[in-house]
């Protein structure tokens, strides 16, 4: 992609380059459950001008913005599986569990505060419990129908028939994590922590942030380059 225009997809633009993620965040766009929307009308929906924010796509890529230089768009299907695996999923089983602790904790004791707390607590146990069984069929359905896929000369049979059925599912599921990851923003304005928060609940805070930009770009690997990628090549085989 030698010039970025507004017609181009916020999804290919981040898998082209993983850097300019970082304007999108900046501005609060969607790249990864979104990241079909073609970039003037992810602006649009944000009300921002896709004039600016095409002229910090390219100060980006000039400055050469990537925290992560890994071409994840050429990578070998079942290297970029395992990558979700160890790096996000990883993450995932460390993270949601010390998170949803601190949610619970920080609602118990200061409650009364607020009583957002209280719907933050409970939309991060919903978020806990269907990232974890997301993850699961992930792990035991769709990468080792993509495994199999890359491993096979021809058109392998698969438990799940093909490919494109559990996609659509993970898909539809990280729609309903975007959702929540938007409800988590919005009660706690931005994650921005009162005057009178304790070190536990700005701990939470942090982390929610830190939850929101890996579950981003973690969405987005698959979303964007993993699935189309598993879709197409399988559709190719089918057609051979």
């Amino acid at each position: 992609m030698s010039t970025i225009t507004a017609e181009h997809t916020v999804g290919e633009l981040v898998a082209e380059q993983p850097g300019r993620s970082r304007v999108f965040e900046a501005h609060r766009i969607d790249y990864c459950c979104g990241g079909k929307r073609p970039l003037a009308e992810a602006c649009e929906k944000k009300g921002v001008a896709v004039e600016a924010i095409l002229e910090e796509l390219a100060q980006a890529d000039q400055q050469g913005l990537a925290d992560d230089p890994t071409d994840y768009s050429t990578m070998a299907l079942d290297a970029l599986a395992d990558h979700i695996v160890d790096t996000h999923h990883a993450y995932l089983g460390r993270e949601l569990p010390r998170l949803l602790a601190m949610a619970e904790k920080v609602a118990k004791v200061h409650g009364d505060k607020d009583a957002r707390l209280a719907e933050v607590a409970a939309v991060m146990r919903g978020l806990a419990e269907e990232l974890e069984a997301h993850m699961m069929k992930e792990e035991r359905v769709l990468f080792p129908g993509i495994r199999m896929l890359v491993q096979s000369d021809g058109l392998p049979a698969m438990p799940c028939g093909t490919l494109a059925h559990p996609i659509s599912v993970m898909e539809a599921e990280h729609d309903d994590a975007g959702n929540a990851l938007e409800a988590l923003v919005r009660l706690t304005d931005g994650y921005t922590p009162p005057d009178w928060a304790c070190n536990t609940y700005r701990a939470l805070l942090d982390g929610l942030a830190d939850l929101e930009l890996d579950l981003h770009q973690h969405i987005h690997k698959e979303n964007n380059i993993l699935f189309p990628r598993a879709i197409a090549e399988e559709q190719r085989r089918t057609e051979a």
